[in-house]
């Protein structure tokens, strides 16, 4: 009789009703465990708000350096373009690769060097403003052909003079450049042009006069 009912116990913990029974009475009390968990609860109570702030902030970080690499990508792009367009008689990719030595040995046009070397010489204690660059597109239109040279020369000078940072390299590339390919009258043109650069815009500026000195010895001019 014993081992009957001993038999019977054992047949039905091993069968499959007793042992779904069993898992899912396991399962009940896990579930419940994990429910008054304190982590599951931290989670979805009082971390919700930090946790949402988090995941908005890298999205907003993603969303800030995608925007920022995308307008370095236009700008250099456009950089390029001018380039290209300026040398119009060299490779566009031996031109971009001789400007990333130097901006300055890119130059083989007198309107460029000109906006150029004005560029230069205004912007060495502060950026050129917007009144001052209509200052500066005014007075290059006067001698470019038309008024995509005139912007091409603009936006190249902007460039370059950012780019090189050191005003005597720039006199000293730019003025014998021009004094080659300029007669006495234009070289005083030129001298006129800057000044009045200089005049212009938001606020007056002054050149150093050594800066000065300095561009008159390279354009060929005798000082004393």
């Amino acid at each position: 009789m014993a081992a009957g009912v001993v038999n019977r116990l054992v047949t039905r913990r091993n069968s499959p009703a007793a042992n779904g029974i069993f898992f899912a009475g396991g399962s009940s009390r896990v579930l419940k465990q994990r429910d008054s968990s304190p982590i599951v609860a931290g989670i979805f109570g009082d971390l919700d708000m930090p946790f949402l702030i988090a995941v908005l902030g890298v999205l907003g970080a993603a969303a800030f350096w995608w925007y920022r690499m995308k307008a370095m990508n236009d700008a250099a792009r456009e950089v390029a373009d001018v380039v290209g367009r300026v040398q119009g008689n060299i490779r566009r990719k031996k031109l971009r690769s001789q400007a990333a030595l130097s901006p300055l040995t890119a130059i083989d046009d007198p309107v460029v060097a000109a906006a150029t070397l004005i560029t230069a010489l205004v912007s060495e204690d502060g950026p050129v403003l917007p009144l001052r660059e209509a200052v500066i597109r005014e007075v290059i239109s006067q001698i470019a052909e038309s008024q995509k040279k005139t912007d091409e020369a603009v936006v190249y000078a902007k460039w370059a003079a950012a780019q090189v940072g050191d005003t005597t390299m720039v006199i000293d590339r730019l003025a014998p450049f021009l004094r080659e390919r300029l007669d006495p009258n234009e070289r005083d043109d030129l001298l006129r042009m800057l000044n009045r650069v200089a005049q212009g815009g938001e606020q007056r500026v002054k050149i150093a006069d050594q800066r000065m000195l300095r561009l008159r010895q390279k354009l060929g001019f005798e000082v004393n």
